[in-house]
């Protein structure tokens, strides 16, 4: 079964960047397609970004200028560099495997058929 694993969150204030990490395990990484989502206590789970090995990328509007996502087929490898961070950017973020753009119940979801999830990194950003 794949596995994804998170890291890199942290604490910053806001303007800060900060630089995510998916690493992907017992999946073929040339057949890639990873979203990075993140919820807030009392929001919805939300789709940040997304990205294919052969087609184009996605991100929020609420992110978009500010986050880039990208793909290190050498180190099976997903990044997400997060810049220009702001307090509402607070909150825990997980990359998941074979989801797409599909609206989910929840971060993770609480069953079966969404793909595979990591345990998420937290993220704060501070004013």
């Amino acid at each position: 079964q794949a596995e994804v694993v998170e890291s890199g969150g942290g604490s910053v204030q806001a303007g800060g960047s900060l630089r995510l990490s998916c690493k992907v395990s017992r999946f073929p990484f040339d057949d890639l397609d990873m979203s990075w989502f993140r919820q807030a206590p009392g929001n919805e789970c939300e789709l940040v970004s997304h990205i294919k090995t052969d087609g184009p990328t996605y991100y929020g509007v609420s992110v978009k200028g500010r986050f880039t996502v990208s793909q290190d087929h050498a180190k099976n490898t997903v990044y997400l560099q997060m810049n220009s961070l702001k307090p509402e950017d607070t909150g825990r973020y997980f990359c998941a495997l074979d989801v797409g753009r599909t609206r989910v119940p929840g971060c993770p979801p609480p069953g079966p058929g969404y793909g595979y999830w990591g345990q998420g990194t937290q993220v704060t950003v501070s004013s």
